[in-house]
Formats: structure tokens, C-alpha cells, sequence
């Protein structure tokens, strides 16, 4: 079963996409974590950036300059309810900065990714579990070989782009479209941060989005069907993934066979929500803020075993969400009006009215915009209800309005960086066009 060697890892194969080196094995010597007490189980998946043991070809290759940080560059927590119906992934932000665990008073704050440098796993268990208020009943530490491996031993991987990706930093560069790629251009496309709307959430739903079509591949290939099939790619994936001393063969088996029955709907991704995504501390660096309400929501539904689906304290519902932020989208409107209510509306916009024909035409508004530009059309198109879209070939990077006969509603769009790229969305609303 070569092709399922981290099979149960489902999340920690994905954890791994932007971590390099090998796996610090846990210390007995540290007791269990503390924490609350919860129904279902909780695993943390953590993946290490660390160069240690990498060659110069090894780095070259994987396209990996600079120094590690040894620090844990990627975080999932892993709820499957009591039932082992319903399966949670929540991406825990690398730049969070909380309130580290341990007897220091004042308490050590810091970007939730030093805890692992400060103290290794045991550390950064405890952390997790005094920011979330869980229970984390099992630990998975991997390492960048196990993610490559994993993706080439499965045939490769399904990723998708609405747009061109390109990151020099990770060394990504592919076209719009989907596209089947090995494990060294999966693990690019998942350690990727340096693209259109930086940052880690965008790279987190696309690590979300490889676990997706992973957990779909290694199901419909048998290799969670059933506790013998499930028992040996457990063993694979002890060769290349660490445990701490609460974790056993007996727990990956069950775990992972659990997980081979869920059907994708059953399947749970997000990220904790966010108030402020670049918070200055000195000393520290730009880190993420969680937001309050919300978080302390999202934590005590998995508390609770409850679903983090359709839960509007999780994530509101917004009346007109908005793909894009309307403040970095450029509009000219040839009508006074509609120029100024979209202005209102936080766009970007230049009144051409002067310029507009003396005899409108037919129809609706017509939003002319460059090809690569969809999703700020869609959030434009969301504020002019009745639209419709007309992509121009050599198009300039301002989109054009164009008022016609009918009348003309504003409708106020509501941008949530939150629900555009860490909603809670089930596996079935993140797998790529074509894919099962």
C-alpha cells in the first residue's frame, strides 16, 4: 500500500505542505496537556518549518531558501464527533497572536506558531488548548518529506485557480484552470503567500481545498475501507508522522477508518475568524487578531459536538456578500446617480456622466471589464442587481458602467474577508470543477 503511505493523515499531509524538515519527537516528560473537556475527539495537526537535514540540491529543488523558524508554519485542529458522523478541520491562522500556555506572569504573548519554538509540541498543544478552551485529546507532527511523498504515492493531486497563481517565493506558477499536479508543485501551491490578497488565509483555504481532494482519493481507493485496510496505511504513516505518547496505533485505526465513511458533506472546513488582520506588535511583527464573538462561537460548537456549518454566529449572513473588496475596485458609471450611490458603497468610482450618450440603450446596466477580473465583476455585478457582464479583450483595469433604460437599483454590498476566503463550507463546496 505504497500509494496510501499517509493515508490517515488527511489533515497532517496537508499540515505539512508548507513545513520543511523532520519531525521533533514530543517528551513524556511533559505530563498531559491541560484544558477543558469536550465531547467527540480533538486531534491538533502541526507542521514544522525547519530546514534542518535539508541539502542545498534538496533546497533548490524545492524551491526553500532561508533559515526555519522551527516554528509550527502550519496548524489544523481536527474535531470528529462522538458519533464519528461529522468530521470539523479548523486552520488555526500561523500569525495569531495569543496568549502563550505556561506558569509565566505575566503570561507570554505571541504569534500562536512561537509556542512549538518556545516549547515544542507539548507547548504547543497546551497553547491551543488555553486559546480554544478544548480538550486536545491527540497530536500529529509531520514533516516536509511525508507531504511530497504522500501527494506523488497517490498519483498527484487536483488544484484549482479561478486566476494565474505566481509566488516567487514558493516558486508557484500556474495558469487559470485546473490542473494535476505532483507533490513538489502541490506543496508550492499550498506554501504559497505571496500572491493577489496575501497572506495565510487565501493559502489556508487552498491547503483545505488539497486536503479535500486528497481525502477523496485515498477513500475511493479503499485505503480507509475498513479496519484491515485501515490499519496498514497507519503503520505507513508512522514512518513519517510523530505522535505524542496519548496517540497509538489502535487511535490512528479508528480515527482514520472513521473518516473513510464520511461522505463530503459530512466533511467540515474553516478558518477561526478574524477582527484584525494586521495587527502591529513591537517586538513581534504584523499578527492576527481572532475575532471575539465569533471564535468563541466556532470553539463552543465544537464543544458541544455541534455542526460549524450554518451557524450565523460562526459566520453571519450577510444580505449581499461581496467576493472582493469593493475599496480596491476602480468603476466609471456614466450616470450621476448610480455613480454616486456606488461611491457610497465603498468602490472606487469616476462620474463619466458628462461624457454618457444622449440616448441611453436599451436594457440593463451593462459592466464591460477586463477577462481575469470575475470576482470583482461578480462583487460589482452584486451591487447593480439586473447587470450584465460583458468581458472586453484589452480591457483596462478600471471596470466600465454603462446605465441603460431600465431603472437602476443600488443594492449595499457587504465585504467579509472572513466569508470570502475562511467561511465554514462543507468538502463538496471546495473540490475543484469536474472533480467527484
Amino acid at each position: 500500500m505504497r500509494r496510501s503511505a499517509v493515508v490517515l493523515s488527511l489533515v497532517a499531509t496537508l499540515a505539512c505542505g508548507s513545513c520543511l524538515g523532520a519531525a521533533q519527537a514530543l517528551s513524556s516528560a511533559d505530563g498531559p496537556p491541560g484544558g477543558g473537556l469536550g465531547r467527540g475527539t480533538n486531534i491538533l495537526v502541526v507542521g514544522v518549518d525547519s530546514r534542518t537535514g535539508l541539502s542545498s540540491a534538496e533546497k533548490n529543488r524545492l524551491h526553500v531558501g532561508g533559515k526555519g523558524c522551527n516554528c509550527t508554519d502550519v496548524m489544523m485542529l481536527l474535531h470528529l464527533s462522538a458519533d464519528q458522523r461529522r468530521a470539523s478541520v479548523v486552520s488555526i491562522p500561523r500569525d495569531s497572536y495569543v496568549e502563550y500556555a505556561g506558569d509565566a506572569s505575566p503570561a507570554r504573548v505571541g504569534k500562536i506558531n512561537g509556542a512549538y519554538a518556545v516549547g515544542g509540541g507539548p507547548l504547543a498543544v497546551r497553547t491551543v488548548e488555553k486559546a480554544t478552551g478544548l480538550h486536545i485529546d491527540h497530536y500529529l507532527e509531520t514533516g516536509f518529506t511525508g507531504f511530497e511523498q504522500a501527494v506523488d504515492n497517490l498519483g498527484g493531486a487536483t488544484v484549482c485557480t479561478d486566476k494565474p497563481l505566481k509566488d516567487e517565493n514558493s516558486g508557484l506558477d500556474i495558469t487559470a484552470g485546473t490542473h494535476h499536479t505532483n507533490g513538489n508543485q502541490t506543496l508550492r501551491y499550498v506554501r504559497a503567500r505571496h500572491i493577489n490578497r496575501p497572506g495565510d488565509l487565501g493559502r489556508v483555504r487552498r491547503q483545505q481545498r488539497v486536503v479535500t481532494d486528497l481525502l477523496a482519493r485515498l477513500t475511493a481507493e479503499g485505503a480507509l475501507s475498513g479496519p484491515v485496510n485501515t490499519a496498514r496505511t497507519a503503520r505507513a504513516l508512522l514512518k513519517s508522522v510523530r505522535t505524542d505518547e496519548r496517540t497509538g496505533l489502535d487511535d490512528l485505526v479508528r480515527i482514520g477508518w472513521a473518516l473513510g465513511r464520511l461522505s463530503s458533506d459530512r466533511t467540515e472546513f474553516a478558518t477561526v475568524p478574524i477582527s484584525v488582520f494586521d495587527h502591529r506588535v513591537p517586538g513581534v511583527g504584523s499578527t492576527l487578531l481572532w475575532h471575539k464573538s465569533r471564535s468563541d462561537a466556532l470553539w463552543k460548537a465544537l464543544a458541544e459536538d455541534r455542526p460549524i456549518t450554518g451557524d450565523t454566529r460562526i459566520q453571519p449572513a450577510p444580505e449581499t456578500p461581496a467576493r472582493t473588496n469593493p475599496a480596491g475596485i476602480a468603476v466609471r458609471v456614466d450616470d450621476a446617480a448610480v455613480a454616486a450611490a456606488l461611491r457610497g458603497n465603498g468602490f472606487v468610482v469616476t462620474d463619466t456622466s458628462k461624457s454618457a450618450p444622449p440616448a441611453r440603450p436599451e436594457g440593463p446596466p451593462v459592466i464591460s471589464h477586463a477577462a481575469g477580473r470575475e470576482d470583482d465583476a461578480a462583487t460589482l455585478a452584486a451591487a447593480l442587481p439586473g447587470s450584465q457582464l460583458r468581458v472586453v479583450p484589452g480591457h483596462g483595469a478600471a471596470f466600465d458602467v454603462a446605465v441603460g433604460t431600465r431603472p437602476v437599483t443600488v443594492k449595499r454590498v457587504t465585504y467579509d474577508r472572513n466569508v470570502a476566503e475562511g467561511a465554514p463550507v462543507t468538502a463538496d463546496h471546495l473540490s475543484c470543477p469536474g472533480t467527484p
